[in-house]
């Protein structure tokens, strides 16, 4: 058995058409190619036969191949590249990449407990507003945030903030002054309840951000922790030579 698939939780067959999926991207099977047969691929990857027809079943719903009767499967398309959503930053960025982003409430909770916050990322605030939500682009929900906003603030706008993405709207309020502003990503894996919420896979790839907003006091205004799908983000940075 390969060795490629030993320490994954994640479904033996979505590992082995993201490999594929991931030729097809570089060009290594070019449009209109037919792909290896299924012996070969079995062995080249040292996994079961189902295991291979359900991933090439999967290409198929993507569009991507097209198994044809006694001639083999050919590649049909590419996947999709665009990635929407940047690492950015700068906070006007930031504001700017949920400018026409369409928000939908899971879950509010006004007069919450503070969450949990280590000593470097400040101090709590009396009470909080608790929103889970889901972040949608062209009606393709691409993350989940969990946001821990300062009562006093939410009480300013409370309706705009049940209804609008929270970072513009906290840009544009006079009476909001954030101070400082950090935020730092890992890599995880979408568990049960975020792969429903973005229609993933479960265990599938995702981008993990904790962000926090701190007010001139050293203050938590604002707190986040958001999922996204990892087919949505990319990351880019200027490296200095």
């Amino acid at each position: 058995m390969s060795s490629l698939f030993l320490e994954s939780p994640v479904p033996r067959y979505l590992q082995l058409a993201d490999l594929l999926r991931q030729r097809i991207a570089r060009g290594q099977w070019a449009q209109g190619q037919k792909l290896p047969s299924l012996e070969e691929l079995v062995k080249e990857f040292g996994v079961a036969r189902v295991t291979v027809r359900q991933a090439i079943d999967l290409l198929a719903r993507e569009g991507l191949v097209s198994p044809q009767q006694g001639r083999g499967t050919f590649v049909t398309g590419q996947p999709k590249k665009e990635r929407f959503i940047s690492v950015v930053t700068r906070l006007d960025e930031l504001a700017r990449v949920y400018a026409d982003t369409q928000p939908r409430i899971v879950n509010i909770a006004e007069s919450s407990a503070a969450p949990p916050l280590t000593e470097r990322e400040g101090h709590a605030a009396p009470s909080y507003t608790f929103m889970r939500r889901v972040h949608s682009h062209d009606d393709q929900p691409y993350c989940v945030i969990n946001i821990h906003l300062d009562e006093r603030i939410f009480k300013l706008a409370p309706e705009e903030f049940r209804n609008k993405t929270v970072i513009p709207l906290l840009k544009s309020m006079p009476k909001v002054k954030i101070a400082s502003a950090r935020q730092v990503m890992t890599i995880g894996s979408a568990d049960v309840e975020v792969a429903r919420l973005l229609e993933l896979p479960m265990n599938a790839p995702v981008a993990e951000v904790r962000r926090v907003f701190l007010d001139a006091k050293g203050t938590v205004i604002y707190l986040a922790d958001i999922t996204y799908r990892g087919d949505a983000i990319r990351v880019e940075m200027d490296l200095q030579p």
